[in-house]
């Protein structure tokens, strides 16, 4: 569970946030932290449908782009982003690091989200962007993220139909939404302990691919036996 003063880090994008004030400190009105943008770091763009997010440059030189507009952040200027806003951010630096400080309205689960991805990233289980795989998304952004954050395309509409079937099929490989490995935090969602194991995922989808194929040819018998009749 996020606390004031804990730090976490992302290996893969070198990116470290610390957090100033929780959900738990705040009564889930806001979350601050600061966060430390490695050069060349970068996130996609995305959109925040339910929280307004505020960006205060601290030191070094952040780019924001909101919608089409671009601006650099220099020490002391911030820029805010209103709900349901595409948007992203970049360190284009070669040697800079940028220090910005980042507030969300209302705190909602983004600090369980962001434990959890750096978490992955930590364990070595995302790609070489920080992002793990399709079902870990989706369970994880149908889960304990649900209607929080999504990507500025596709339609959001066809996003949550993605999720839709993504989801119930991560979750039966063994993934969960959040993790107490990470976050400390069990009691919501569909938490569980720690990620499963690349052996368990591959376990579990034999089983469910064993039962599928044995579904079917029970059902192809019975048609097969009902048309001779």
């Amino acid at each position: 569970m996020a606390r004031a003063g804990d730090e976490i880090y992302n290996p893969v994008q070198q990116d470290r946030i610390l957090w100033r004030r929780t959900a738990r400190d705040t009564d889930g009105e806001l979350l601050s932290a600061d966060l430390f943008v490695s050069p060349g770091g970068s996130n996609p763009m995305h959109v925040h449908p339910r929280q307004e997010e505020r960006f205060k440059a601290v030191s070094g030189s952040l780019g924001v782009q909101v919608r089409d507009e671009r601006r650099w952040l220099m020490e002391g200027e911030g820029v805010i982003v209103p709900p349901g806003t595409p948007h992203r951010w970049w360190n284009d630096s070669d040697d800079d690091e940028a220090h910005v400080s980042v507030e969300l309205r209302p705190a909602l689960n983004s600090e369980v989200f962001l434990e959890t991805l750096y978490g992955l990233a930590r364990d070595g289980k995302t790609d070489e962007n920080g992002a793990p795989n399709l079902l870990q998304q989706a369970v994880t952004l149908d889960g304990i993220n649900r209607g929080e954050i999504y990507l500025a395309s596709p339609p959001v509409p066809v996003q949550k139909v993605i999720l839709a079937v993504l989801a119930p099929v991560g979750r039966l490989l063994g993934y969960r939404d959040h993790y107490q490995r990470y976050s400390g935090v069990l009691g919501q969602g569909a938490g569980g302990a720690e990620p499963p194991s690349t052996t368990s995922v591959v376990a579990r989808g034999a089983v469910l691919v064993g039962s599928l194929l044995a579904v079917s040819v029970l059902l192809i018998g019975r048609a097969r036996r009902r048309n001779k009749g």
